[in-house]
Formats: structure tokens, sequence, C-alpha cells
């Protein structure tokens, strides 16, 4: 079991998933990966924690009013740990991002504010006071590697490297030659996927957040039993493993991915 005690700034620290329909959510994504909900009240309605073995995995909140009137979609909102906030959304600001929301308190736990990149890809920026975020990690069940899919991937490099010091590898191998690691001290965790090509056409640049599967047909499988459906059913990444990009029941995307060697095809 890989628990957390600490984040260090820099690392992708809580998958948020906003939705219409909490109680279906909740349904969904215990049914998937055996999440425990867990409701804690909170000035702005019920939020969902879910937990897996006992250790925070997860959330989940519904929309608010202005989410509602807007029509925004289901979707997951990815937090990225900080040492402090404000400075973190000032620093955004200067290197050509927006600051949307606060930065401001959230409960005696933590301070956050929610910005955006020079592209305009939202994400959260959090100070733990007391709560990290999640606690259990690379496992079966649990966030693994979180993506930054944009149309501006150079820009990306620059934004998020100068905000939080990551450096940048480009992989030059197929099956996604133009695909980009992302390290936080020396250790990969996560990647840009730079949008090519007519089929990304009308899709806006957004944070893809993976969680490990012992079986991704089995997941892809079940995700369809739980009323989901497929964007990308199950295939082989060389080298890696084999992954799902999924959709639930109320249009959120998540992937899920088995890492280790791959059967013989023969």
């Amino acid at each position: 079991m890989s628990e957390r005690k600490e984040l260090l700034p820099g690392s992708f620290c809580w998958p948020e998933l906003a939705t219409p329909d909490l109680a279906k959510a909740k349904t969904f994504f215990s049914g998937l990966f055996g999440w425990e909900p867990v409701d804690v009240p909170s000035a702005q309605g019920t939020y969902t924690i879910f937990k897996l073995r006992g250790l925070d995995v997860a959330a989940a909140r519904s929309f608010s009013h202005e989410e509602c009137g807007q029509k925004v979609p289901s979707h997951f909102m990815n937090y990225v740990s900080t040492a402090v906030v404000d400075a973190a959304a000032e620093k955004a600001k200067e290197l050509g991002g927006k600051v949307l929301y606060g930065p401001f308190d959230v409960e005696g736990i933590g301070r956050m504010a929610v910005v955006s990149d020079p592209a305009g890809l939202a994400f959260a920026l959090w100070e733990a006071r007391g709560h990290i975020g999640i606690r259990l990690a690379g496992e079966v069940g649990a966030l693994c590697w979180t993506e930054i899919v944009t149309r501006e991937p150079d820009g990306a490099k620059a934004f998020y490297g100068g905000l939080f010091g990551w450096t940048f590898k480009d992989t030059g191998a197929a099956p996604m030659p133009d695909y980009i690691e992302i390290y936080r001290d020396g250790q990969a965790i996560g990647g840009v996927f730079p949008m090519r090509g007519d089929e990304w056409a009308g899709v806006p640049g957004h944070f893809m957040p993976y969680f490990a599967v012992a079986d991704a047909d089995a997941a892809f499988e079940r995700t369809k039993a739980l009323g989901g459906t497929a964007v990308v059913p199950p295939k082989d990444i060389p080298g890696v493993g084999r992954f799902a990009l999924l959709r639930d029941d109320q249009g959120a995307h998540f992937s899920v991915i088995t890492f280790g060697p791959m059967p013989s095809q023969g």
C-alpha cells in the first residue's frame, strides 16, 4: 500500500468530481473502484470523500447553482499541492495564467485557489493545513497518473515548469512520439498530451486523471454495466500497460490503466 503521510509541493494531490447528481456518482464509483463514500457537511452542502481501505483517494461534490446555469459538463477538478497558495496564485498570473477564484480558506483544513493556465485550462492550487489530499496513490483503485491534454504543449511546459518547478522529457517513442513526461524532483508524476489532428476538433483542453486497476478490460465491462461508456476501449501501450478512456453515467471523463508487461499476442 502506497500510503502518503505528506505531499511535496508540485504533487497532484486531489481529484475532485463535480457532478449534477451526487448520489448517482457515489453509486457509480463505488461500484467501479470499490470506493467507500463518506459524506462531510460543508457550507456549500454535502461534500463526499471517497476512501479505499480507509484512506482518502478522491472526492465528489454537487454542481453549484452557477455551474447548473452554465450547463457545465460533469468533470474532475485536479488539485496540485503548493507550499503557499497565495504566492503560487500570484506566480500563475505572472506566467500568463488567471486566478478564477480565491485564494480562500477551506474550513480549517487548507487554503486554495482555482486558476487557469494561459490556454484556459482550469485547476486548483492547494495549501494543506491538516488535510494533505489523497492518502493512497499508485495502488489499484487509486490515482496513479495525471495528464495535461492541451493544444499548447510548449506553453504548458513553460507555465507549469515555472509554477511548480516541474521538468519535462520528450519520449519520442511510438505509439505516442509527441508525448511529454512530467517530472517532479526526478520522479515521473504525469504527462503532457498534445492535441493534434481533426479528432480533437471542438474538444477543450483538460486534465485527465488515471486510476490504476487490476484489469483494464474488466474495468471497461464494469463501467458499461454501471451505465458508463468507453471513449477509447481498452488498448495496449507498449512497454507501459493497458488502458481505457472512460466516461461515467453523467459524462465525466477519466482513464484506467493496468501497468506491467503485456501478455503475448501471438
